[in-house]
């Protein structure tokens, strides 16, 4: 799903690189496809190939600056290959104990101060409150069930079905990563309901709706005075190809009209826009628009007859990541200034993860404080 964070903490990006190699830098590779660090084109074992390695030592200076300088011959090789995942982690905790053992208050102060991970958010904790309470009725209201994430998942959650570089991901020592994308998550619960209900019976049909808001974290820098952390509320429809494009065209209604149903509903606590656009995409070269029109944009505008709704045939963001068809929420501010409040599309995800052509999932998100942000005059 694009970035909804966007928010302008009113303090300096002061980046101290702790993502990981080359983030942020020229020539960093990120932005690759999912073949890329950490990833063998057949997904075996999430290694990577030496045509690979030399191909990021190449385009990475800083990383071919470290393994050239370095006393050990094959480091990367060493760490990436030849220790076991659980033997990789006790070394690296072990090295990170060493470390922490240096750490002067005054030190971790100084950090703390400038870490873009670790900044406050700047919206009021009490708005965040309000708005996760709207958020939550307006699940149960829509029928989906709401879901609490760990804040860490998988390793290669982000990379190994998503296309997302892992440069991306705040990676731990622990082998697994911050959360990222709270949907990426939730389609892997969704694999697992879903698998349950296949063995019950192999040609269900039974839909799978979760739901969470979520406070997720990404490595790369947005820009100046952004946010590396930000809340979204995540939605996911997991079910079977039902045919007509029956099942695609139910979800997305379902997914648009909740986000819309928030964004409304938080108007009462002060966000002001001029209108809200609703853009769908659909990526089939045109096949299935004349059934989007009909049974999602037309079946919607009259439960929502203050927002506009329209295709977006130029859409370019995002071919590629989504399948089928996508769609974006944007505000109109008075001022004349477009905001991204959402955004959503179809995956090849669950299909992936269970290794069955006939599954479909949906997933989307809405940016909570790009909605709040809305209220600031």
């Amino acid at each position: 799903m694009s970035d909804t964070s966007g928010l302008d903490t009113g303090r300096p990006e002061l980046d101290v690189d702790l993502s990981g190699p080359g983030e942020g830098r020229p020539g960093s590779g990120a932005g690759r496809s999912r073949d890329g660090v950490g990833r063998s084109p057949d997904g075996v074992d999430g290694f990577v190939t030496g045509a690979e390695r030399a191909g990021d030592e190449v385009s990475d200076p800083w990383l071919g600056r470290i393994l050239r300088e370095g006393a050990t011959p094959g480091l990367l090789d060493a760490l990436a290959e030849r220790l076991s995942p659980a033997d990789l982690q006790t070394l690296l905790l072990a090295v990170y104990r060493r470390r922490v053992s240096a750490v002067t208050p005054g030190g971790l102060l100084r950090q703390y101060e400038r870490d873009r991970f670790t900044a406050l958010s700047p919206v009021d904790a009490g708005v965040l409150v309000r708005l996760d309470v709207l958020m939550h009725d307006q699940l149960t209201r829509h029928g989906f069930a709401a879901v609490e994430l760990s804040p860490v998942c998988p390793l290669g959650t982000n990379s190994a079905v998503a296309t997302v570089d892992q440069n991306k991901v705040l990676t731990t020592i622990r082998n697994t990563e911050v959360v990222a994308d709270a949907t990426n998550v939730m389609a892997l619960e969704c694999a697992v309901r879903r698998r349950e209900l296949l063995r019950a019976d192999p040609r269900s049909r039974q839909r799978v709706r979760l739901g969470t808001t979520h406070r997720v974290l990404r490595a790369q820098v947005f820009g100046p005075g952004m946010m590396a952390h930000f809340k979204l509320l995540g939605l996911c429809t997991a079910g079977r190809d039902e045919g007509s494009f029956d099942f695609e065209t139910e979800a997305l209604a379902e997914h648009v009209g909740l986000h819309l149903d928030v964004v409304e509903k938080a108007r009462a606590l002060g966000p002001h826009a001029s209108s809200v656009r609703v853009a769908v995409t659909d990526l089939t070269g045109g096949r299935h628009r004349q059934v989007l029109r009909e049974r999602v944009l037309d079946h919607l505008a009259p439960r929502h007859p203050g927002v506009i709704f329209a295709f977006d045939d130029g859409r370019e963001r995002g071919r590629g990541y989504y399948t089928g068809a996508c769609f974006e929420i944007n505000a109109i501010t008075p001022e004349g200034e477009t905001v991204n409040l959402g955004d959503g599309g179809f995956t090849t995800w669950t299909a992936d993860l269970l290794s069955n052509a006939k599954e479909r999932l949906l997933v989307s998100g809405l940016g909570v404080e790009r909605l709040w942000g809305l209220s600031v005059p």
